[in-house]
């Protein structure tokens, strides 16, 4: 049931690489609102009293090195192959009718990319997550160098110089880790429970900590290995930063649930306040730097720095509201990030192109349904009461206020200044007084059927937040269980 999905965006890919360009787009699309309904449909199947892994698939792939090809879904990644989903038939919709050049080849990178990112959250074997967390680098490389904007060559150097060398140290850092474990006697396994029922020194489980919080804390990113973001986040086109933004960050937090905590207990709790003062820089860096920016796509990228921040910070307070708020916040931060970066796109072109807040102003005189849309997004940015960014930074907030007071009040700053960037980006951009180049008129209904699902879910969200809570919080209290446990033993 999950292959399926899993496999079905890369082969309507193939298939639109050897269909005319005018069909080959349309082709994706289909592809990709045909995994969002298969999700929902194992959404609906879905047993939320059970912590356990459930649509499992465990074959042999390659025995002789313990790798088996181990596909299943539980609480902690049921809703971001939903967020995967439910990003990438917009921004699939939106550069369809935008028509890019070389349309083949776009969007079978599309198609690629967002089979890799299932992949490493299905995945349940180690080498395997591997494969599909090295592959997202590969059509993203394409994606970013072919139809990016300005200094592209320069921006991707650098986005494949920082993940590359990341992903490199975690693959030194997996095989350490099966190898190391394996029992005198016994059979090298790669398997995620395998890895976990197995035992490491403590010593042994720092180091392969780190080779794995580089590769993570890179992909999220984190200060201070966010090198990559400015440039990057300049240069690429906006469906694609949606997708970036959205979705690709989440993988590396993801991947300090699903293998770090659980299997590197120890290793985790000794680096524990390490990330966490890291996690709290960011938000406070991501924070001040959104404040100071002109360009509106650079105010929602340093914001993100500063919203994955928070969900590290809910992660290592090896807590259980700490890390479902963190789950919570991993959907919400995606789903407001992608509206916000599609409707970025929309003042863009009613500034004449510029994406520079000096250049708007005044785009809200005759777009009121434009500046409802994008009031709701700011509200949820903001984390305004009612809104399921609230939700999720108080959960946050109260899990690392119980295990580690002072970081958690430094980091309530990080909300106050999310409220001043982004109401500031809101008024700049809808009110004041009419920038030189802006042509003030309505949202088309190409970009509203694009934007008004994503904002439909996050005001659902919003009002309902136990939909995602109540299904995520069995196998997310269990991921941080050996790591709190340590936690324990450490304070004694």
């Amino acid at each position: 049931m999950l292959s399926i999905p899993l496999f079905l965006p890369l082969a309507t890919g193939l298939l639109g690489a050897l269909l005319p360009a005018r069909v080959a787009r349309w082709a994706v699309v289909a592809g990709s609102v045909a995994v969002l309904v298969w999700l929902v449909v194992l959404l609906a199947g879905f047993d939320r009293s059970s912590g356990a892994l459930q649509y499992v698939t465990d074959d042999q792939w390659i025995p002789e090195l313990g790798i088996r090809y181990s596909l299943g879904v539980d609480g902690l990644n049921l809703f971001l192959l939903l967020l995967t989903a439910v990003a990438w038939v917009p921004c699939a919709v939106v550069s369809a009718f935008r028509e890019p050049e070389r349309p083949r080849l776009y969007f079978f990178n599309l198609a690629l990319a967002e089979t890799a990112v299932l992949g490493a959250f299905m995945a349940q074997d180690l080498a395997l997550f591997v494969v599909f967390f090295d592959l997202m680098l590969v059509p993203f490389y394409f994606l970013i160098g072919g139809w990016g904007t300005g200094d592209r060559v320069r921006a991707t150097t650098k986005f494949v110089i920082y993940t590359l060398v990341g992903s490199l140290l975690m693959l030194a850092g997996a095989v350490a880790l099966g190898v190391l474990s394996t029992p005198e006697g016994g059979s090298i396994s790669f398997g995620l429970a395998d890895l976990k029922a197995r035992t490491l020194g403590e010593g042994t489980q720092e180091w392969i900590f780190l080779l794995f919080a580089a590769a993570f804390l890179v992909k999220a990113p984190l200060f201070p290995l966010h090198g990559w973001v400015p440039d990057t986040y300049r240069s690429t086109s906006l469906p694609v930063l949606a997708l970036l933004s959205g979705v690709l960050s989440k993988v590396g937090v993801y991947g300090f649930l699903r293998i770090v905590l659980p299997v590197l207990p120890q290793g985790s709790q000794h680096f524990q306040e390490l990330v966490i003062l890291m996690a709290v820089v960011s938000i406070l860096y991501g924070s001040v730097l959104a404040f100071s920016q002109d360009n509106a796509r650079l105010v929602v990228a340093y914001s993100s720095i500063a919203q994955l921040g928070f969900i590290v910070l809910g992660i290592f307070a090896f807590e259980g509201k700490g890390a479902q708020g963190a789950v919570f916040q991993m959907v919400n931060h995606g789903l407001v990030v992608v509206a916000l970066f599609l409707i970025i796109g929309v003042l863009a072109r009613r500034a004449s192109g510029s994406e520079s807040l000096s250049d708007m102003g005044g785009i809200a005189f005759r777009a009121p349904l434009l500046a409802a849309v994008f009031l709701l997004a700011t509200f949820a940015t903001l984390a305004m009461p009612g809104s399921p960014n609230f939700v999720g930074e108080v959960l946050i907030l109260f899990g690392i206020l119980d295990t580690k007071l002072v970081y958690g009040l430094v980091a309530s700053v990080g909300i106050v200044l999310a409220s001043v960037y982004m109401i500031r980006i809101y008024q700049r951009s809808m009110h004041n007084r009419v920038g030189p180049k802006v042509e003030s008129r309505e949202i088309g209904l190409l970009d509203l059927s694009a934007v008004a699902p994503l904002i439909a879910v996050i005001v659902a969200l919003g009002i309902y937040p136990q939909f995602v809570l109540a299904r995520s919080d069995k196998a997310t209290t269990a991921k941080i269980a050996e790591a709190a446990a340590q936690r324990e033993v450490a304070q004694r």
